[in-house]
């Protein structure tokens, strides 16, 4: 088991743990939750032994073998594949080792390193890593690419599947959702619960806590507080314990404030003097209580629509994709006021190309597509983090939006997004993933949308931001479109759910639980064509050659976009490196350098534009090249 003993953990100036004590029993699942800043991480990090405590003790099985997901992935050349079998260390010495022995041609060796091999799974460690890639969105496909070839998410989705191979007693993870669509978190969420070793999870998805884990340990106050159960037990506990200790709080205050009383009144009076230096040594003795104050620091609530104009946005017979190929195709779609639609969809299926469609980033190729005069819209996807003013303030990027209003007005509007005092002075370019989102909400809020285009808002949102952002959508009175893998968040604010399928987008009879039933289905279906022996429909040779020669030539052109792109952020990538590294020149900042640190700076903000540019055009180029493919596997 693992155990920390009066355990002080100490990062820069901030005391993250002090006097912490926590026992994790093997084979136990434990969420790992807390405000963000609190240490959660590094605790994983300690656990890793990448970090030491400044006081206490920490104990660790030495027989433990450890998985965790790396945050960085090289841009290599090997195959998606071989890179998740690089995760199992063991079997590539072993098969080294094996070659090595064959080449000798020692037999005794060869004998011995084939039972080793298997002994660890070995011989169906191949089918084990693709099964891992193929339920993290891989296809056979994209098995074979080049790592270097995927985006950042796909990249973190491979050392997520490296983490799942390597055979452990312990697995942490720290937000593995966070790069994954809704199919793959469902996909996810039964192997871990599977999974026969001991677990500490980070998320902020607490319908994928609750599924998975059976202890919770809180950080707070630089304490690990531990609850039995899931995460909504652990809600309605802790609810319970703060009330006690508001209750237990308020009559210690009128206890102290009595005997104050007593002291100021009496402590100078002779015949008193006694008893009132008792009862100030009692005040002295008396333990603090902290008062029970509610967790969030956000409050989020969506300004009244200057207008409701019904319908917002009709569509009739739309079609609509990228250059000439259509994606989506007879789409009939009427948005009113007080609609809340949830998109459904396998990843590819083409939910972001209808939610750029409503956005107006795309237009439709064929059909009857009218979006009211009146209509505003409040569009939120995570490229739009890149827009912000990295140089400007949260306040500042306020301002341009409303520059009548008074600056304390605004303040305490940022303020129910977390951004007190300094941070909403501060520049935005330091911002974490979270708070960047935090404040294109809060700029999205501040314009009183009459439509609200979310994809995948709740990525890098803690768990209360995703709360206020749940309770300010289920008051909104525009009408709503949803992209998320948030279960939670779906299901309190959405009324209907659309399923966009082979090239259509139709309403969806069912929950989210019907809808996972769904996927089970479809991906048994397509396993059962997939292993057609041939004695029914089988498909003649010479036709799926010509399929997949046809195939080919309508990615070809993509790819060669796609690595066009790849070129040039490999060269962004190098300038911009060796502008970091100028920038760590001390002498730089000196008087006499002013004007080439401008520069400097310059071209930096420049050449960060152009990469996160680049990176927009090869991620829709890589989603036509999945819906291209999904209809080809269809």
């Amino acid at each position: 088991m693992i155990t920390l003993s009066q355990a002080q953990l100490i990062r820069g100036s901030k005391v993250l743990l002090d006097e912490a004590t926590l026992t994790i029993y093997p084979g136990h699942k434990i969420g790992l939750v807390g405000a963000n800043g609190t240490g959660k991480s590094s605790l994983l990090a300690l656990i890793m032994g990448k970090l030491s405590l400044d006081k206490g003790d920490i104990q660790v099985p030495r027989e433990w073998r450890i998985a965790s997901v790396a945050q960085e992935t090289p841009a290599l050349d090997v195959s998606a594949l071989e890179y998740v079998l690089d995760g199992d260390k063991e079997y590539r010495e072993l098969e080294t080792a094996l070659r090595a022995a064959e080449e000798s041609n020692d037999g005794h060796a060869i004998a011995e390193l084939h039972g080793k091999l298997d002994a660890i799974g070995g011989y169906s460690i191949r089918a084990r890593a693709g099964a891992l890639l193929a339920g993290l969105g891989f296809s056979e496909d994209k098995q074979s690419s080049s790592v270097k070839s995927f985006s950042g998410g796909w990249r973190m989705r491979l050392n997520l599947a490296q983490a799942l191979l390597c055979r452990s007693e312990l697995l942490l993870l720290d937000e593995p959702t966070n790069h994954l669509d809704l199919d793959t978190t469902f996909w996810l969420e039964d192997w871990i619960k599977a999974y026969p070793g001991t677990l500490v999870l980070i998320s902020h998805d607490r319908d994928f806590i609750d599924a998975i884990v059976d202890e919770i340990v809180h950080v707070e106050n630089q304490k690990l507080n531990f609850y039995k159960g899931n995460y909504s037990t652990f809600e309605r506990t802790r609810a319970e314990r703060m009330a006690q200790q508001q209750v237990a709080f308020d009559r210690q205050q009128r206890e102290r404030a009595h005997m104050q009383s007593f002291v100021d009144r009496f402590r100078y009076k002779a015949s008193k003097a006694k008893q009132a230096q008792s009862r100030l040594k009692a005040l002295e003795k008396m333990t603090e209580l902290l008062p029970a104050k509610a967790d969030s620091q956000f409050y989020m609530e969506f300004r009244e629509p200057a207008s409701l104009p019904n319908p917002l946005i009709a569509m009739e017979n739309v079609s609509v994709g990228y250059a000439d190929k259509p994606i989506l195709g007879k789409v009939h779609l009427n948005l009113v006021p007080g609609a809340r639609i949830g998109l459904l969809g396998r990843n590819g299926a083409g939910k972001s190309t209808l939610i750029k469609l409503l956005a107006s980033e795309l237009k439709p190729m064929t059909g009857r597509y009218e979006p009211n005069p009146g209509l505003n819209i409040g569009y939120f996807a995570q490229h739009q983090l890149e827009y912000l003013h990295m140089d400007d303030s949260p306040l500042m990027h306020l301002q341009r939006l409303a520059p009548t209003h008074r600056e304390q007005e605004l303040r305490d509007f940022l303020g129910g997004f977390g951004f007190v005092g300094d941070m909403a002075l501060s520049p935005v370019a330091p911002f974490s993933g979270g708070e960047k989102a935090r404040l294109v909400l809060a700029l999205l809020v501040w314009q009183r949308p009459n439509l609200l285009l979310l994809d995948e808002p709740t990525n890098h949102l803690d768990l209360e931001m995703r709360h206020a952002l749940t309770l300010a959508l289920q008051s909104f009175e525009g009408a709503m479109v949803i992209v998320s893998h948030d279960r939670h968040l779906l299901r309190l604010t959405c009324n209907d759910y659309y399923l966009v399928d082979g090239g259509e987008v139709r309403t969806f009879d069912g929950d989210l639980d019907d809808y996972h039933q769904w996927l089970l289905e479809a991906a048994k279906a397509a396993a059962a064509r997939s292993s057609d022996d041939g004695s029914g429909a089988s498909v003649d040779k010479k036709q799926q050659k010509r399929l997949q020669a046809e195939l080919r030539q309508k990615l070809s052109p993509l790819k060669k976009q796609q690595e066009k792109l790849e070129k040039q952020q490999q060269k962004l990538a190098t300038r911009l490196a060796e502008l970091e590294e100028r920038l760590a020149d001390t002498s730089l900042y000196d008087a006499a350098n002013k004007a080439e640190l401008t520069q400097i700076l310059a071209e930096r903000t420049s050449l960060g534009a152009e990469q996160d540019d680049s990176e927009m055009a090869w991620l829709e180029l890589q989603e036509q090249i999945d819906a291209i493919e999904l209809e080809a596997n269809a």
